[in-house]
């Protein structure tokens, strides 16, 4: 069986939808960001959370946690471009070409592959990256800043993907870690397939990088021929990284650790992100490739969905 082409569905009520306010999600260029700051600005009104400017005129929220973490995260992809923990280290890469223009996808942090991992009959990692997504909610924990971003279809993505959808992403800011859902709901009255990812970049010195947790899991093997995956499977304790590396493992286990030799032990958990992919791009990024290295959980095999249906899939990231 072809297990890239693997059938997983996971069926959950469909939640009350949040309101939501007045926009386009087509992509924006850099001169309507101010627009989209004025619209949400009322609704990210809980203690911890701004909405702000960000490069490129980009608007972009802010969480501060009373324990002094930070995050930042752009409307613009939903893309999470920096944790910072309380002593001050941010613990993400954004590559140094990344573009803020509101036409390209940014380059780095944790972008959203959605509804399309990988290459395929759509864009590269399909849309979702390359969309502004809009405030629905926001809220304060025990003190601890909670936000969460919404994407529906409209007629850019449905002239690549012709289905109506909604994205909820929620993300929310601890002392020591960061977690996210993302819940996607079938809004059509036929239904659809998807794969995803969370194409995570943490900083790193590559030289001392090693992932555990892995031992043992179904391998695809994207070197040398991205087009056709070598199968395998894995057998060391810690994944290192001398080379080019693009692997997928399948039915990866809820927790991994990556040590991002730089000091810090990363611990990646997640629920129903059945997958994770392991991406250093070696010498094809000569500057910068040294600096950082993406752990990903991941969605490979198709999730089906059936109108009103929904998908949840949870992840915390977190030192130690």
């Amino acid at each position: 069986m072809d297990t890239t082409m693997s059938v997983a569905t996971a069926s959950f009520p469909l939640r009350r939808n949040l309101p939501s306010p007045a926009r386009n999600n087509r992509r924006l260029p850099c001169r309507s960001s101010r627009i989209v700051l004025a619209s949400v600005d009322q609704t990210a009104s809980a203690q911890g959370i701004k909405i702000v400017e960000g490069n490129g005129g980009l608007p972009k929220v802010s969480l501060v946690s009373p324990h002094g973490s930070e995050a930042e995260i752009y409307l613009f992809g939903a893309c999470v471009t920096s944790w910072k923990v309380p002593s001050g280290k941010d613990l993400l890469f954004v590559r140094p070409d990344a573009v803020f223009n509101g036409q390209k996808p940014i380059s780095g942090g944790i972008p959203h592959c959605f509804p399309q991992f990988g290459p395929g009959p759509i864009q590269q990692h399909g849309f979702a990256r390359n969309m502004t997504w809009s405030v629905t909610d926001s809220d304060n924990i025990e003190g601890d800043p909670v936000i969460t971003l919404e994407l529906k279809d409209d007629p850019y993505s449905r002239s690549m993907w012709d289905f109506r959808f909604q994205a909820l992403y929620k993300v929310g800011l601890n002392s020591k870690s960061l977690s996210t859902v993302l819940t996607i709901t079938n809004m059509d009255t036929k239904p659809f397939a998807f794969t995803t990812a969370l194409h995570t970049y943490f900083k790193a010195s590559i030289s001392g990088v090693s992932v555990k947790g892995l031992k043992g899991c179904k391998t695809l093997n994207k070197d040398p021929d991205p087009a056709n995956p070598l199968e395998g499977k894995e057998e060391r304790e810690a994944v290192t990284f001398p080379g080019f590396v693009d692997c997928i493992y399948l039915d990866a286990p809820e927790q991994i650790q990556l040590d991002n030799g730089l000091g810090d032990t990363i611990t990646i958990q997640n629920r129903n992100w059945t997958d994770a992919v392991l991406w250093n791009p070696h010498l094809q990024m000569e500057s910068c490739y040294k600096d950082f290295v993406c752990v990903e959980n991941a969605k490979i095999g198709k999730v089906q969905l059936e109108p009103q249906q929904s998908w949840v899939a949870e992840q915390k990231i977190f030192v130690g």
